[in-house]
């Protein structure tokens, strides 16, 4: 129902025509190689965690993890986020000895570093294009962010990191009088165990190398798709970069699949800068 209201507000002032006229013209030639390399995407996504489970269950096949991934990417369309867990159900199923909470870790580790991936080409973006691109995150992200709120951001994060840790401390104290603060205990050092398998493993950059990998893929698909609409077909893989990044933001939004959200600030910032 948010993604429904989110499409609403993004396309009700779209003119149909126009919207399909645009359609019929586009390069599908470029959609398809798109498509393809979101495949490999995804098969270097599952190599990727597959090198981390491999700490906790030296069995575990390729095909395995590469279905785990698209089985969590196809559940994350039905309710949002909830394909990270679905994909951890999967593995802990096939396997005899990687339980589930530790495999939920790998997840953790896993997306924590396609975050930090995702700030690392931001961070590049901003630094060497700031003056094409900056405004935009500052006048349309930033400065809405901040006026709806009360006060300062860094309070909210120091208030949600202090109840975090009270949190914590409060599921320690009582782990030996509590069955369910056992329980909770039991899964938090799972997924410490899992998180820090990836220190443990005897390639480490074979993860770094896929995580790599990763990126320049979503990358090629973000130029490929942008070279399939003939209007834009002049900008280059800079432009292809703040389009990329713009749409990861998008993705954030805890929506299914981003729709909606990840629509409406592609078309935002491809108005605004261009």
């Amino acid at each position: 129902a948010v993604a429904a209201l989110l499409l609403y507000f993004s396309f009700r002032g779209v003119e149909w025509r126009e919207f399909l006229d645009a359609l019929t013209s586009c390069r599908w030639e470029f959609i398809v190689l798109s498509m393809a390399v979101s495949v490999l995407a995804f098969w270097l996504r599952g190599l990727r965690w597959r090198g981390i489970i491999l700490r906790l269950d030296p069995g575990m096949s390729r095909v395995t993890t590469f279905n785990a991934v698209n089985i969590g990417y196809i559940a994350n369309f039905v309710f949002p986020r909830i394909g990270e867990f679905v994909r951890c159900g999967v593995i802990s199923r096939r396997s005899k000895s990687a339980t589930y909470d530790k495999v939920l870790g790998t997840v953790v580790l896993e997306r924590g570093w396609d975050l930090l991936s995702m700030f690392i080409f931001l961070a590049a973006l901003l630094i060497f294009r700031w003056e094409r691109f900056g405004t935009f995150f500052v006048t349309k992200m930033w400065e809405p962010l901040s006026e709806r709120l009360s006060f300062s951001l860094w309070w909210i994060v120091a208030l949600l990191v202090l109840l975090s840790g009270l949190c914590i401390w409060g599921i320690y104290a009582c782990r030996k009088r509590s069955g369910a603060a056992a329980k909770i205990w039991s899964l938090a050092q799972g997924l410490a165990n899992g998180f820090t398998s990836a220190f443990r493993m005897e390639h480490k950059w074979r993860f770094f190398a896929y995580t790599l990998a990763v990126w320049l893929c979503y990358w090629a698909m973000a130029v490929l798709t942008m070279w399939s609409i003939p209007d834009l077909d002049t900008l280059n893989v800079v432009d292809a970069l703040f389009l990329m990044i713009a749409g990861s933001l998008g993705w954030l939004v805890p929506v299914p699949g981003g729709f909606g959200a990840f629509h409406f600030i592609v078309s935002l910032a491809l108005s605004t800068i261009y």
